[in-house]
């Protein structure tokens, strides 16, 4: 028998009216020699050579996902796939003849079971379920989430599969897991709404995105508010990201809009007049948040970055107005957080956010707010570029 066989009878199993239907979603399994499969040779599966495949309607609600990593073999009786959840995407009941590790590699995942407990677990963490455990897992309403299962084969066996888990159950483990509202001691209620914004702008994540909107809409965040602070990040996180987040932006307010909710449009940006302006007012706001002229070897050695920053960061979006140079620099904290290999320049902003005018509690709040609604690995990132400006 063939893995793809076998993975598929234990996926469907005793579903066997769904065997035509997932075998035209895969192709066959790249499977090793017997030779290669001896513990004297190492084996390589070559990325995307083992099956792939959606979530059959009858095993899951919403869309679900399915990379096969690597098979059973006759030395190691598991395997291993990445499934990724869209948002309010979870699986049936289910159990495992021998066990499985879920190890969550990107968003937040939940997993349930019969006595009513419900785990929620993030990015780096890990969930073990023992064999024969009745439980379901998936993601969270307003984010998608992967995660690689580790599974156990006992008997040619991996899952037996049961009924769906209800809406009701589902909304139950939501509300169980909801992150309370974290007590804050710097931010206004409208600069807290701006945070998870920047978080979510900064890693691409739409349906949270979207959430993070109408939840600053719902604050008191106007509208244009709203499209200033996502303009002011296209220069930290580049145009792809920040005409995506106001696509999203421009279809909730319509949304809103269709439903009689009247959000308050707010005050328009200004836009300079001559090139001259922006760098001068650009080089002298530039200079006020850094504590002193801007220099050094990077900018010696490519003059023309600094005179965008200055002419082009520091003088056109600065310039507009709407949103003050604090809630700038809280845009940016937050936005650099979330956003991987940003270190060094989540560091320098730091002290620009201080000078500024961004106080110790406000930038606790964004730690906090972080931690709450994106995720330990952005809200860890504030804390370590907090160090040395603590100890100093």
């Amino acid at each position: 028998m063939t893995f793809l066989s076998r993975r598929l009878q234990g996926l469907l199993k005793p579903m066997s009216q769904c065997l035509a239907a997932m075998a035209s979603l895969t192709a066959p399994a790249a499977e090793p020699s017997e030779d290669a499969s001896s513990q004297s040779e190492q084996i390589l599966y070559s990325q995307n050579s083992q099956p792939a495949f959606s979530g059959p309607a009858d095993l899951f609600v919403g869309e679900v996902d399915v990379q096969v990593l690597f098979p059973d073999n006759p030395q190691t009786a598991f395997s291993g796939a990445y499934v990724t959840f869209q948002p309010g995407a979870r699986t049936a009941w289910h159990t495992h003849p021998a066990g499985q590790h879920m190890v969550v590699t990107d968003g937040w995942a939940l997993t349930g079971t019969r006595d009513g407990r419900v785990l929620l677990f993030e990015e780096g963490e890990t969930v073990w379920c023992p064999a024969d455990i009745d439980h379901w897992h998936g993601a969270t309403q307003h984010r998608a989430m992967t995660h690689l299962v580790i599974t156990g084969d006992k008997n040619g066996e991996n899952v037996t599969w049961k009924e769906q888990v209800t809406d009701k159950a589902y909304q139950d483990a939501v509300a169980k897991t909801s992150p309370a509202t974290p007590e804050l001691s710097g931010l206004s209620q409208q600069e807290a709404a701006l945070v998870p914004v920047a978080a979510f702008t900064a890693s691409g994540e739409l349906p949270a995105l979207r959430t993070a909107f109408n939840r600053a809409l719902d604050a008191g965040v106007t509208i244009n508010e709203l499209k200033e602070s996502v303009l002011h990040l296209y220069a930290y996180l580049g145009f792809p990201r920040a005409l995506n987040a106001m696509s999203v932006l421009m279809s909730e307010v319509d949304a809103r809009d269709s439903t009689g909710k009247k959000d308050q449009q707010g005050e328009q940006g200004i836009t300079l007049g001559t090139t001259a302006d922006n760098e001068a007012l650009g080089k002298e706001v530039q200079t006020s948040l850094a504590g002193g002229p801007v220099e050094g070897p990077l900018f010696r050695f490519a003059p023309a970055a600094n005179t965008y920053l200055q002419r082009h960061l520091f003088g056109d979006l600065f310039a507009r107005g709407v949103i003050d140079a604090a809630t700038r620099e809280i845009l940016t904290v937050s936005a650099l957080a979330n956003l991987q290999g940003a270190a060094p320049q989540l560091q320098a902003h730091m002290s620009m956010s201080a000078n500024a005018g961004v106080t110790p509690a406000q930038l606790s709040d964004i730690r906090l707010l972080l931690k709450t609604y994106v995720g330990s690995r952005s809200s860890d990132a504030v804390e370590d570029a907090l160090q040395p400006t603590t100890k100093e």
